[in-house]
């Protein structure tokens, strides 16, 4: 990672709290909380219900729409959320119907030969299972029980984060209704998924989290914390330190009209019309971000990004998340204060702004593509049809140049960055008046070249070392 990275972006783990890594294979995975478990800890509820008591701008909107009887895209997460927040028990029957894959108009007793509704997103239906717990009648209970644990044992195969996700979900809500396949779920997913996949690939540098998992993986974080008391952070340290700048960073640098708000897409392999979705829950990932670790420095920049009501989520889709989750007491610290420049070796990435306003260019090397932001267009670039360097006034982005040469003057903080090389190839570095260096390009085939004079014309030459 570049040391213009945010230098004081320090990772304050929860105290008390065991790392995943430190289990040892006696060390059973059990839940012992009580219902609500999932997402509504006894500091977020009293949070939303005090919203509540003073008519906060995200409850008014919140409210506007789930008991204004809007069409919502995901009606058993946010009738449940409301009814948690209200008691409301008719809002509150509508998410149990929905879970039970009750028809409109059908009364929630009626046969189980009817078809099965829209109730088949198990994250959703652990979510109503748990919080709704206190309207479920005995029958009602075990009927959703049941297809909660098909569901989680259908999408055994899904080893995508946000199935993942919505099984630990389905497997907390579940665990001492039928603990079994429930603790089961739970230790594979610590151990096997997490211990023995994801962190060996994050600590390799492997894509291993995609940009758009990291709202399920946020949820997954804080469903374990709060309810096994494993922080699966502390096995990829580094990762998790980096996380919320290098995703900030990844935003493209103008915003998006929506038809409720205003968005900022974050940057797709695939360039094309944004998903608004995708961008709603990159915000939702942020808000669960500083919730889960609200005292680093990395939290409070995120949160002074966040705390802009132009950009908050008001449809149908983005309401819930954003009443859930932002917390508009928490104290923030300006973006502005961010480097503009984030580099991290291991997974090849770079990102650069010219500036933190709309209008500013970006660069971004990522997932093995590499784009450039100029002018209010996003286009991929074409080595064949790129200038040699461009300039983003923080850092110089040199273009596949062995061989080539550019004349520099450089200021104290400029970066040079030179991209578009053979991953883990070395080369040779010529600086005039200087020795001649010897380098590796890092996975994304890319060199920061530190060790060059500042404040006058100096010329650079580089050359593909020969074996």
């Amino acid at each position: 990672m570049s040391p213009r990275t945010l230098a004081a972006a320090v990772l304050v783990a929860a105290v008390g709290l065991p790392a995943a890594g430190q289990l040892s294979a006696d060390d059973p995975v059990t839940v012992a909380t009580a219902h609500p478990r999932l997402l509504l800890n006894g500091a977020r509820l009293r949070l939303l219900k005090r919203e509540r008591e003073r008519q906060s701008p995200r409850w008014l909107q919140f409210e506007t729409l789930v008991a204004g009887g809007a069409s919502l895209p995901e009606p058993g997460f946010a009738q449940a959320l409301y009814y948690r927040i209200t008691e409301d028990h008719a809002i509150g029957r509508k998410a149990v119907a929905w879970a039970l894959g009750v028809r409109s108009g059908v009364p929630s007793g009626a046969p189980s030969g009817l078809p099965s509704g829209p109730g088949d997103d198990l994250r959703q239906l652990a979510i109503v299972f748990d919080w709704c717990q206190d309207l479920l009648s005995a029958s009602e209970s075990r009927d959703l029980a049941a297809r909660i644990a098909k569901r989680m044992a259908d999408t055994s195969a899904d080893e995508s984060v946000a199935a993942v996700r919505s099984r630990a979900f389905a497997a907390i809500a579940l665990f001492d209704h039928m603990p079994a396949a429930p603790q089961r779920e739970l230790e594979r997913i610590v151990r096997q998924w997490w211990l023995g996949q994801k962190a060996p690939a994050i600590q390799k540098g492997l894509p291993a989290i995609a940009r758009d998992d990291a709202y399920p993986l946020f949820e997954l974080l804080h469903a374990l914390r709060d309810n096994t008391l494993l922080d699966l952070r502390e096995s990829v340290v580094q990762f998790f330190k980096d996380y919320p700048i290098e995703h900030l960073l990844s935003y493209y640098p103008a915003t998006y009209q929506g038809p409720d708000a205003d968005y900022y897409i974050g940057a797709e392999k695939q360039i094309g019309e944004p998903d608004l979705k995708l961008a709603a829950l990159s915000r939702a990932a942020e808000l669960a971000m500083v919730a889960y670790d609200p005292n680093g420095n990395d939290s409070q920049v995120l949160q002074g990004f966040l705390m802009h009501d132009h950009y908050m989520l008001r449809g149908t889709f983005g309401a819930p998340y954003e009443f859930l989750w932002a917390n508009p007491y928490q104290p923030g610290l300006s973006y502005y204060l961010v480097p503009l420049v984030y580099h991290d070796p291991a997974s090849g990435t770079l990102f650069v702004r010219s500036t933190w306003e709309d209008t500013a260019a970006w660069f971004g090397r990522f997932d093995g593509v590499m784009q450039l932001f100029q002018d209010g267009r996003l286009a991929p670039v074409n080595l064949a049809h790129t200038p040699v360097a461009i300039s983003l006034k923080e850092a110089i982005i040199w273009f596949a140049p062995a061989g080539d040469r550019i004349t520099v003057k450089l200021d104290e903080e400029e970066a040079v960055f030179v991209v578009g090389l053979e991953a883990r190839h070395r080369y040779l570095v010529e600086v005039d008046d200087e020795e001649m260096q010897e380098t590796e390009a890092d996975s994304g085939g890319i060199v920061e070249l530190v060790d060059v004079p500042r404040g006058h014309d100096v010329g650079i030459r580089f050359h593909e070392k020969k074996s």
